[in-house]
């Protein structure tokens, strides 16, 4: 649903989620609330943060158009290259971390280039195979730590430079890069 507050436009998006968060998009401001959060709450939760969005919306225009959109070939193609590609990297770190996992699930999509359910299971942007190998690394090892750690805590930093020392430059290099890559996700 598409809201409107002092002339700033952004869609909410309700989830079982503990906590409000925000991402700037191409296509707009997405907040992510619990459920039980109401709409005075949001709203206070989006003028609060007006200096981190009109930040985030400049650093977005600053990224330029992608020369080329991914056709549904491509993507495919990318899908196949991670499925065969990223279950042996998951099985060569996770004894590293010291954990299990479950399902390996790859996706296409536009914001996340990893995610950990509660479960056990990982799930992966096929975009990482756009990527160096390094950073396809950095976030295997961070999705594994969350087998330890559910959360960003320094515990949870601590582990994934235990086993991965770059961890930080290689995070960097998908940070500045990143957001151009995913910009090339069609549909």
């Amino acid at each position: 649903m598409d809201r409107s507050l002092a002339g700033m436009t952004y869609r909410v998006i309700r989830s079982g989620r503990k906590t409000l968060a925000m991402e700037m998009r191409p296509e707009g401001l997405i907040v992510r609330a619990p459920y039980w959060a109401s709409q005075t709450q949001i709203d206070a939760f989006v003028g609060a943060n007006r200096a981190w969005i009109e930040k985030a919306k400049k650093k977005l225009e600053q990224i330029p158009a992608p020369a080329h959109l991914l056709t549904k070939e491509e993507i495919q193609d990318l899908a196949r290259k991670a499925a065969a590609y990223l279950p042996g990297r998951v099985a060569y770190y996770a004894p590293l971390v010291g954990v299990t996992y479950g399902r390996i699930t790859i996706r296409n999509q536009r914001s996340k280039w990893g995610s950990c359910s509660a479960k056990g299971n990982l799930n992966f942007n096929c975009l990482l195979m756009l990527t160096p190998p390094e950073v396809i690394d950095s976030v295997v090892v961070h999705e594994l730590c969350h087998r330890k750690e559910m959360n960003h805590s320094k515990r949870f930093y601590a582990e994934v430079l235990r086993v991965f020392p770059d961890y930080y430059r290689w995070n960097g290099w998908l940070k500045k890069n990143g957001t151009a890559i995913l910009r090339q996700m069609t549909g």
